[in-house]
């Protein structure tokens, strides 16, 4: 083997590694948002976790669009963040790749 089939599997596991970071941190995002477009009760201990991980992970998104309605504004808010999540990441894991 020689020595930059080494790194080239370094760095790819690395990618792999910071994409399925990025894919986690969308997907409770994705969670959170099914969750209050649904209905859950808010007073479950589920709900609460979901959203203890989800509202810091959503950065500078909830409130960034005043929008009227809540059910849209989490939508719209959260969904951006996990969009958000999915890109950077996807650029991080991109670079690391090479």
């Amino acid at each position: 083997m020689t020595r930059s089939r080494i790194y080239s599997r370094g760095n790819l596991t690395a990618a792999r590694i910071i994409s399925g970071i990025g894919a986690l941190f969308a997907f409770i995002e994705a969670i959170y948002i099914v969750m209050v477009l649904l209905g859950a009760n808010q007073a479950n201990a589920f709900f609460g976790f979901i959203r203890s991980l989800a509202e810091p992970l959503a950065l500078f998104f909830p409130g960034l669009f005043p929008i009227g309605n809540p059910q849209l504004a989490v939508l719209v808010n959260y969904g951006l963040a996990a969009v958000f999540w999915l890109v950077v990441t996807g650029i991080i894991a991109r670079i690391f790749g090479r």
